[in-house]
C-alpha cells in the first residue's frame, strides 16, 4: 500500500468512527425517550469516559445526552478537526503541528478543567463546549499522523523482513 492510500484510509476510518462515536452520543437520549433499553447500554459506553453529570450536560428529547458538554465540544472538535485535514494538510504526506501547538491549545481546557475541578470558578457549559471544541480541533492532526505512520513503519519493518528472508 503506497503511503498516500494509508494516509487515505486512516483519514477515511478516522471520519467514519467520529463520526459514528458522535452518532452514539446523540441516540443514547432518543433511544431513552423510547424507552427502549439499547439507551442504557449507549449511555454505559461513555460511563468510563465521562462523568455524565446531568447538570453538565446539554438535553435531547428530555433526556441528557451520553457526555458532558466539554466532551461533547472535544468530539464535535474532532470531528470537524478531520472533516478539515484534507484542507488543511492534504492526504499525501503527514506530518503532525509543531508539539507547542498542541501546548498552547491545551491551556485553556487544562486550565478551566483545574478552576473547575477546585472551585475556583464555574463555567458556563456552552464555554466548555466551545473550550473543548477547541481542544478537540486539533487531536486529528495528531492521530491521522501518528496512526498513518504506525502503519507504514510497520509496513517498512515487514518489508524489511521479507527482504532478508530471501
Amino acid at each position: 500500500m503506497t503511503e498516500n492510500k494509508t494516509i487515505r484510509n486512516v483519514f477515511a476510518w478516522t471520519l467514519g468512527g467520529i463520526s459514528a462515536w458522535l452518532m452514539v452520543i446523540f441516540s443514547a437520549p432518543y433511544l431513552k425517550n423510547l424507552d427502549l433499553p439499547l439507551s442504557a447500554f449507549l449511555y454505559s459506553i461513555f460511563s468510563p469516559i465521562c462523568h455524565q453529570n446531568p447538570t453538565r450536560c446539554f438535553y435531547l428529547f428530555g433526556n441528557p445526552l451520553a457526555v458532558c458538554t466539554r466532551c461533547l465540544g472535544i468530539y464535535f472538535g474532532f470531528f470537524l478537526g478531520t472533516l478539515l485535514f484534507p484542507l488543511i494538510n492534504g492526504l499525501t504526506t503527514v506530518k503532525p503541528p509543531e508539539k507547542l501547538l498542541f501546548v498552547i491549545l491545551s491551556i485553556p481546557i487544562a486550565t478551566d478543567t483545574l478552576a473547575n475541578l477546585f472551585s475556583l470558578w464555574h463555567t458556563s457549559d456552552w464555554l466548555r463546549a466551545v473550550i473543548g471544541l477547541i481542544w478537540g480541533w486539533i487531536l486529528p492532526y495528531y492521530f491521522i499522523a501518528g496512526v498513518s505512520e504506525m502503519f507504514l513503519e510497520h509496513k517498512h519493518f515487514s518489508l524489511k523482513k521479507e527482504q532478508k528472508t530471501k
